[in-house]
Parts: structure tokens; C-alpha cells; sequence
């Protein structure tokens, strides 16, 4: 079976290499181009993907666009039997998604219809889920709207931030494509359509959905910043100066104060919230890389003894 493998993040990384290990014929790994960085955007930082696929020989496309004439042409020539998409990043567009023999399949870590969009690790744990998964599905011109093929689900743990959660669905991804890709070449799996009036969604996070909301419960808040570490990081303002926070947990006291309010411990960092208080361990300031709270407020980012607040 001719594969190819559409990706880009390291999130997509063991999927590509558990096909690999299985003996698929990758033909060729289409990824984004390759990403300017540095504050003259003069180096270019290529995907983790890209690094993967050549550590392995294997040929690398990055079009910009890869729904224009000569990246379908480009693609059609590799004759695919499949096409694998895990977090690429770009829409395909119905030419594109014909051109396999037997479709373009697509991993996705929720269980579809449930949470589908751009974030849905994330807002697993935002909408405080006990349970999310991973789905293996024929892609369609929709939103993560296309059949099943496959679901492996996965209990989240309490404590789980977003990038260890990220790291379990991307080996049970790992693990259901292969699973689903076998069963595919003996035609032992029936699609079956999703319920659409089932669905929820997971849309991109943006900078406001990523400001903490101190005037919503502990527990509200504890689970925005454990969702967004270690990226893109839940944010606060202190004094006008942007902070972000990690390492939270529920704490049982009550805070003092207005929600927001900071008071210094042995161990880290005491905010009231609008119902409840949290216990921060780790900040980054703007510009600055993670450290401990104690580091931070020694280094005076925050006065001991209490008496300012997060905003």
C-alpha cells in the first residue's frame, strides 16, 4: 500500500514512524514549509516532521499551497493507494482528497463527533472531560465531519496538562492508525457516518481565550492553565507586565481578597479566584524563560507579604 503522509507537529511524528515500523511504503511526507524564526526571520526551523521523514530517506514536499494545480499534479504522480493527514495544518480541498485510491484518512485525537476543530486536546481538558480519545476517519470537504473507521478512547487524568495529554492520543493515534490501516488493505472496516447533531467543537485558542479568568472558580481556572501548558501558556497581567502561569492546582483554603489577589508561599504563589484559590509553582514572565514561583518572586517579579494582584 503506496502512503502518503500529510503532517507537520511533533505531534504527527510517532504516527509516521508506526507506519514505517510496519513496513508501509511512505512515498513521500508532505509538511509545512519551513518556518522563519530569529528576530531578523532569517533562519528557517523545519518541522518535526520533516526531520523525521528525512532521518528516514524519505522524499519531502512543503508546498505552500498544497491544493494548487501543480502540488495535485505533484501528488498525483506518486500514484497513493492513501493518504494520511495528522495535524498538517492546511485545508484540503475536494481534488486533493480524490486522489488516493482509498481516500485520505485522517487522526484525530477526540471522539468524533465530539470536540471536532483545531484544539480539541486542549478543550478536553477545558471542558473538564473524564474521557477523550482518538479517531481514525475518512476525510470529506467538512470539518472533521467525515465516516469512522476507527476509535480508541482514553481516560484523562485529573491532573494531565495539555502537552502530556498531546503525547498519549499521539501514540493510541499511533497505534489506531496502523490498526485501521491493516483492517483497510483486507477490507475489514465499514465506515460508519458520524452523528452530526452530536457534534461539539474545539475551535483555534486565541490570545483572549488564553487570559486567565480570575473571577470564575478555582477549579475553572486551574484547568485553563494545566490545557495550555506547555503551549501557547494561559496568561495574566501584573502591574501592566504580562505573566504566564503554570504548574496550578485547586486550593482547598480560601483565597483573601478580590479574585486575582496574590499572596506569596514557602512553595510558590497563593490567588484568589472567584470561588476558591490557586496554588501557582512555575511563571514565565514576558521574555524570560519558566521558573519557579519562588525564583520569581526572590528575583522581586512579585512583592512578599501580599498586596498586588493579577488582572
Amino acid at each position: 500500500m503506496r502512503v502518503v503522509f500529510f503532517g507537520t507537529p511533533e505531534f504527527a511524528v510517532p504516527p509516521l514512524e508506526a507506519l514505517l515500523g510496519e513496513g508501509f511504503d511512505v512515498v513521500a511526507v508532505i509538511t509545512r514549509p519551513d518556518k522563519p524564526q530569529g528576530r531578523s526571520r532569517s533562519t528557517a526551523v523545519p518541522s518535526p516532521v520533516k526531520l523525521a521523514a528525512e532521518a528516514e530517506g524519505i522524499p519531502v514536499l512543503q508546498p505552500a499551497r498544497p491544493s494548487d494545480a501543480d502540488s495535485v499534479a505533484r501528488i498525483r504522480a506518486l500514484a497513493p493507494d492513501v493518504g494520511v493527514v495528522v495535524a498538517y495544518g492546511h485545508i484540503l480541498k475536494p481534488d486533493l482528497l480524490a486522489l488516493p485510491r482509498r481516500g485520505m484518512i485522517n487522526v484525530h485525537p477526540s471522539l468524533l463527533p465530539e470536540l471536532r476543530g483545531a484544539a480539541p486536546v486542549e478543550w478536553a481538558i477545558l471542558n473538564g472531560l473524564a474521557k477523550t480519545g482518538v479517531t481514525i476517519m475518512l476525510m470529506d470537504a467538512g470539518l472533521d465531519s467525515g465516516p469512522i473507521l476507527h476509535q480508541i478512547p482514553h481516560h484523562i487524568d485529573p491532573e494531565v496538562t495539555g502537552g502530556e495529554l498531546s503525547e498519549q492520543l499521539s501514540e493510541m493515534g499511533a497505534q489506531a492508525l496502523v490498526e485501521a490501516l491493516a483492517l483497510l488493505e483486507t477490507d475489514g472496516l465499514k465506515p460508519r457516518p458520524q452523528d452530526h447533531a452530536r457534534a461539539t467543537y474545539a475551535p483555534k485558542l486565541t490570545r483572549e481565550i488564553a487570559r486567565i479568568p480570575w473571577a470564575e472558580s478555582a477549579e475553572r481556572v486551574t484547568r485553563l492553565i494545566r490545557a495550555l501548558d506547555p503551549k501557547p501558556g494561559a496568561w495574566t497581567e501584573l502591574e501592566g507586565r504580562e505573566v504566564k502561569l503554570f504548574a496550578a492546582r485547586v486550593e482547598e483554603r480560601q483565597g483573601e481578597g478580590e479574585p486575582g489577589a496574590i499572596r506569596t508561599t514557602d512553595d510558590g504563589l497563593l490567588i484568589t479566584a472567584g470561588s476558591g484559590a490557586v496554588r501557582v509553582e512555575e511563571v514565565q514572565p514576558a521574555g524570560k524563560p519558566r521558573m519557579t514561583a519562588p525564583d520569581w518572586v526572590r528575583g522581586r517579579g512579585v512583592r512578599p507579604g501580599g498586596g498586588q494582584r493579577f488582572t
